[in-house]
């Protein structure tokens, strides 16, 4: 159908649009294939930059004869003027007859304008995509979701001004995250946050959390409203199976870096819905910071670990805290 329409334009208006076109895309595919390397993208390129080359040609042998019109065109010319009625006579347009001159400028305005007008198209369709949405399959980072909130447990209500799960989620998902971690190129594949209540308490301690991970790190935060403070803390953390105990001070705040393997649960969802034993997951390093400069009690960690067993060095939670610790309001004094 295209061809058709195209071979029912004039010679003028046909040709300039087909140099046009084939310039354009024959540009365009030769810059993508330079770009991606794709051989079969080049050798299309130039089938389109060949195809011009020879509509141009033809333009050009076009011009020179309308320019300079054969001898043998010229002849006939002289015979056909000799066989017209001598009662015809009069004077005849020449070649540069008033007439002849306006379809001449008549079918250069009609190539230019066809140039013009597809010239813009190309353009469009080259700068479209830097304007529009692109329909790639980018990976984009992983947000907090944003939905309805469930009802918070009696735990947060009795706590003086708790931070919520997603709260947390939004401190810790920050853009910056994935540099703190020391992998800048990597992007969060998931965001999750939850209003738990810490175990072994009956649910009147709250204890929201939230968790991000990229390929290479997961990091989670907690917040515990308990009343341990950090120097009872250290105390357990002596007693227990934490590794590289060392205590130091965050905005102005106690605090602790500890290291601890995680834990790995096998669960299988076939028939017999049986799970696996418990077993020592990867090592992780958990910063923990009192809620409130005074340390009355309550805590809130950054634990930071890899599939890998690979950890940041410690700069990485202390620059994470940073960020995470102004958006959770200090426990007021009870």
């Amino acid at each position: 159908m295209l061809g058709f329409l195209l071979r029912l334009l004039p010679f003028w208006v046909r040709e300039p649009l087909l140099i046009a076109v084939g310039s354009v895309l024959g540009v365009r595919i030769m810059y993508l294939a330079v770009r991606d390397h794709d051989r079969v993208a080049a050798g299309l390129g130039v089938v389109f930059l060949v195809f011009t080359a020879i509509r141009v040609y033809a333009v050009i042998r076009a011009l020179r004869a309308r320019r300079n019109p054969s001898p043998t065109a010229s002849a006939d010319a002289a015979v056909d003027a000799a066989a017209q009625p001598q009662a015809e006579t009069g004077p005849r347009p020449g070649p540069d007859t008033p007439k002849k001159k306006e379809e001449e400028h008549n079918a250069w305005g009609q190539a230019f304008a066809a140039v013009a007008v597809f010239g813009a198209l190309a353009a469009a369709l080259w700068l479209a995509p830097r304007f529009t949405p692109s329909d790639d399959n980018t990976t984009r980072p992983a947000s907090c979701s944003g939905g309805t909130h469930e009802e918070l447990p009696k735990a947060y209500k009795d706590t003086p001004r708790p931070v919520t799960g997603e709260e947390l989620c939004k401190a810790l998902n920050r853009p910056e995250l994935a540099k703190l971690l020391g992998t800048p190129e990597e992007t969060a594949t998931t965001a999750s946050s939850s209003n738990n209540t810490a175990p072994l308490t009956d649910g009147k301690v709250a204890e929201p959390e939230a968790e991000v991970a990229f390929d290479t790190y997961t990091v989670n935060v907690s917040a515990t409203y308990n009343k341990l403070s950090i120097d009872q803390y250290v105390k357990l953390m002596k007693f227990g199976d934490e590794k590289d105990i060392k205590t130091l001070t965050v905005l102005g705040r106690p605090a602790v870096l500890a290291s601890d393997h995680t834990m790995r649960l096998e669960i299988n969802l076939g028939s017999g819905g049986s799970g696996g034993p418990v077993e020592e997951g990867p090592l992780a390093r958990t910063l923990s910071v009192a809620l409130d400069r005074n340390d009355r009690g309550g805590y809130c960690e950054i634990t930071v670990w890899s599939t890998s067993g690979a950890l940041p060095n410690d700069s990485a939670l202390l620059d994470i805290a940073e960020k995470v610790l102004p958006r959770i309001p200090e426990r007021p004094v009870r």
